[in-house]
């Protein structure tokens, strides 16, 4: 048999087996050996086609999503296999009609066995959890398809099961994704809730709600899972989101969340929960914004009296426990709706019995007492037994030997020390007194930077209460020069919020801000502290070492020791309050030129962006915005707000521009501006969208005169969107008050305005028509084009020849007046005070007249007088 004949009789097996990549090649090289054979050219031609088919049949969607699902059911297959399978998964639901086939396929089955085994991958249920959020996000039909056919107690559980931090932040996300669903509500997307919506759904929320509250206290749930429930609760019972605390009064929620509050990390009975360090802060947040929701006399009431019973419920019990729980309830009662906690402590024998646990010699109660004496201390006057018994015995236990006794009490030493705040007046203890009180918090703030594993829990626990103490003096001056002049103590706070913790945040988040003065101030007006002196009553007295140099110096060591790190590590805390703090340092490091590059260097820029759209109070919110503003000032955006980033930075900067920001605000937010709207075609077209224009342009009509300039700087940035060009065209008088701002004696202010109308006239014809529409336009185009400055000339001179060019009128005019004489004075070879640019520029003007027949050129007016001689001559 013949080569010929063998491959031939291989080819068309191949192909009858479907295998019709060897059967092509089988044909390739029957062409080779006779390329004109029409058999053969059909056959590949055939084969081809088959082979196209199958490519495009292996990579639908539909025929990628049974294999994918195939590998997920198969056990026996390779585990990367699998793995890459979940993950495909992602990317195949992102798809409308991957959706659909995942639903069609049984795909929710498959998805539930995979998850509820606890013996597959981790990697394949991390990715099946983030499947199910990609699916809930897509639509509401699906949201409600997930909550029927998996439900929320199943998602509970498999939470439950894990403590892995990435896969809890993940169930935790397709928790959200449902209530978000539901009730249009989303703190992340800066969405608020859909009352329509919300209403239709309202059983769906309320069941979601409700399992979250359920769990919380028992006693098999991780610590981790125990802090996401209470994160989720945290985010959505907001007044602003889903407003639920009143439904939460009506059951048994309150108790529960109160018994949580009474668990402590560093004391276990038998029958206490897991929790970690920031559970408690978690539960003082949820309670606190269920008492906001209560906007009514009687349902505070009702707030009150279950916290009550709870308590009694406890104080009633004969063993100590339940009035250690009952007193740390209590306590987190106090860093949270205070006033509920203020109640609680007006009742009969509660400060009593706190004074006497503080006195008992029992570590454990003396711990819980001093936690509760420091939370109870918010001013001096506050509460009167606290203030007269508290000290003594505050210090008392000051001289314990057990650390964490003594730094507790040391914490409410220093909290009574700072009730006088900043007036350096007011001082309840001396300053030697205050500065020992210092040394002795830096003392225990070193405790743990040698510590074993074994005891790291304990001093990271001390060492919090030492930042807490530091927070409280810090507000003396003197003790922030010292914090400042000695790095260790310093150092040691930053290391403190970069590792995130919640329950240090209070003591280092208010270390910074007290540091960098960046507190809100009551503006001092000197009639009315002349007033206050008539009237003998106090005035307030600003220590020397607050003044600016000394503040300035200590931004820079913050800045210098990567305090931006600390902050985003500590950002991701849910409580405004804190937020809006956060967003204070950052604004007082950004106010410093110098300093801006150490924000954009350690990821401060994700950070404000976030702190500027989500779960913030207006404060907090617009001094993010001004601390990106003045980053987009000296930096280039392009560089500092990368991708996407720098679209999203538009809204927050343009929230500046309203009145009740401060002047600063307004220019720094208008300076912003101006350098975005230079970057691109879709930065302009969002400044405009937002309503930008007409914002900026109220401020070219204001007083201050950096107002004015900032916004004529941004208006000639703009101008190169076409709607702003319209605009300028309309029936107004825009074009007219640009002309005038153009002979302002503010020189950047007339560049800005000359700047603008160069651009304008050079791609608007109706703009150089309405530019003659101006009463006074040659008095001030000849300003600009005899102008000593060069930038102005120049820009004046650009007008004219636009003008000129525009049209047949335009340029009449222009040349019937002096600023023809102007124009040929300037490109006299002997003016060294010009540039050859606006020469240039100006010999195209008269250039263009000259074709108008407007003016002649001497050779010509030569040539025709000579012409006109020659022909009287011939007469």
């Amino acid at each position: 048999m013949s080569d010929k004949e063998s491959l031939w009789k291989r080819c068309r097996q191949m192909e009858a087996q479907e295998n019709f990549g060897e059967a092509f090649k089988c044909a390739l090289y029957l062409q080779r050996m006779n390329p004109n054979d029409e058999e053969v050219i059909e056959t590949l031609r055939r084969l081809n086609e088959k082979i196209q088919k199958l490519s495009q049949e292996a990579n639908s969607t539909e025929n990628r999503m049974k294999k994918t699902l195939q590998y997920l059911k198969d056990e026996t297959e390779d585990d990367d296999k699998r793995i890459g399978a979940a993950n495909n998964l992602i990317a195949l639901v992102r798809e409308n009609s991957g959706r659909q086939l995942f639903i069609e396929q049984k795909g929710f089955d498959l998805l539930v066995s995979l998850l509820k085994n606890n013996k597959v991958l981790y990697d394949i249920r991390l990715a099946l959890v983030r499947v199910l959020t990609q699916i809930i996000d897509s639509s509401i039909e699906l949201a409600k398809l997930v909550y029927s056919n998996i439900g929320i107690d199943f998602l509970i559980d498999i939470m439950s099961q894990q403590k892995n931090d990435e896969f809890l932040i993940a169930s935790q996300s397709a928790i959200q994704s449902l209530l978000t669903q539901f009730s249009g509500f989303s703190a992340k997307d800066n969405q608020k809730i859909d009352q329509e919506r919300a209403k239709k759904y309202e059983q769906q929320i309320d069941t979601i709600m409700a399992s979250l509250l359920q769990r919380i206290n028992q006693r098999t749930m991780t610590a981790k899972c125990r802090d996401c429930l209470l994160e989720l609760l945290m985010v959505n019972i907001d007044p602003d989101a889903i407003d639920w605390g009143k439904k939460l009064i009506k059951g048994d929620g309150l108790s529960k969340l109160l018994e949580v509050a009474s668990e402590l990390v560093e004391i276990r009975y038998e029958s206490s929960m897991p929790i970690t360090v920031d559970t408690r802060t978690h539960v003082a947040l949820v309670l606190e914004k269920i008492y906001i929701c209560m906007n009514c006399d009687k349902s505070r009431d009702e707030f009150r009296t279950k916290t009550m019973e709870f308590l009694n419920d406890h104080l009633r019990g004969p063993d100590i426990e339940s009035k250690v729980r009952a007193t740390a309830a209590i306590t987190a009662l106090l860093n949270g709706p205070i006033d509920a906690g203020n109640h609680c402590l007006s009742q009969a024998g509660i400060v009593e019995m706190m004074l006497a646990m503080a006195n008992s010699g029992d570590v454990v109660q003396q711990c819980v007492a001093a936690e509760a004496l420091i939370a109870a201390t918010v001013k001096k006057d506050k509460s009167e037994t606290i203030a007269r018994e508290g000290m003594g015995i505050l210090k008392a236990l000051f001289r314990s030997d057990n650390p964490k006794i003594k730094v507790r009490a040391l914490v409410g030493l220093c909290k009574l020390g700072s009730v006088g705040g900043t007036d350096a007046s007011t001082r309840v203890i001396s300053d030697e007194s205050t500065m020992e009180l210092y040394k002795a918090c830096c003392d225990l703030l070193k405790i743990g930077d040698n510590s074993t594993d074994h005891n790291q829990n304990k001093s990271e626990d001390i060492r919090k209460w030492a930042a807490e103490g530091i927070a409280y003096l810090s507000l003396n001056a003197d003790v922030k020069e010292a914090l400042c002049k000695d790095p260790k103590p310093l150092e040691q706070l930053i290391e403190l919020g970069k590792s995130g913790e919640l329950s240090c945040l209070f003591g280092v988040i208010t270390t910074f801000v007290n540091l960098t003065n960046s507190y809100e101030k009551q503006e001092v007006i000197p009639e009315m502290i002349e007033l206050a002196k008539f009237a003998k009553q106090h005035v307030p007295e600003e220590h020397a070492l607050d003044a600016k140099q000394y503040v300035d110096v200590r931004c820079k060591v913050l800045a210098e020791h990567h305090v931006t790190s600390a902050l985003v590590a500590l950002s991701k805390t849910q409580a405004k309050t804190s937020r809006e703090m956060i967003c204070r340092v950052f604004n007082a490091i950004c106010e410093h030129v110098n300093l801006r590059g150490y924000v954009v260097q350690e990821g401060g820029v994700r950070v404000l962006i976030r702190l500027a759209l989500e779960n913030n109070t207006l404060t907090g919110k617009r001094l993010a915005a001004q601390a990106m503003a003045r980053i987009a000032i000296t930096n280039d955006p392009s560089l500092v707000f990368p991708g996407q980033r720098v679209i999203e930075v538009v809204g927050p900067i343009m929230e500046l521009l309203h009145p009740e920001c401060s002047a600063l605000q307004n220019f720094e937010a208008l300076m912003a501006l101006t350098n975005l709207a230079q970057m691109s075609v879709q930065l302009r077209s969002r400044i405009i969208k937002d309503g930008g224009f007409s914002r900026i342009e109220q401020y070219l009509y204001e007083d201050h005169q950096m107002l004015k300039r900032s916004a004529a700087q941004c208006i000639a940035n703009l101008i190169l969107a076409d709607s702003v060009v319209k605009l300028f065209e309309g029936d107004n008088d825009r074009i007219k008050y640009f002309v005038i701002l153009c002979g302002d004696e503010d020189l950047d202010t007339a560049s800005a305005a000359a700047g603008a109308l160069a651009m304008l006239t050079s791609i608007s014809k109706k703009s150089c028509q309405k530019i003659l529409d101006s009463k006074d336009w040659q008095q001030y185009l000849m300003q600009l084009i005899s102008s000593k400055y060069p930038e102005l000339q120049h820009r004046g001179v650009v007008i004219v020849h636009n003008m000129i060019s525009s049209n047949g009128d335009c340029a009449r005019k222009i040349i019937e007046c002096p600023i023809l004489e102007c124009l040929m004075a300037i490109t006299q070879p002997g003016i060294i005070e010009t540039t050859d640019t606006v020469k240039e520029i100006a010999k195209a003007s008269l250039k263009r007249a000259e074709q108008l027949k407007l003016i002649k050129h001497v050779e010509d007016m030569k040539i025709q007088q000579e012409d006109s001689e020659d022909l009287e001559r011939e007469i």
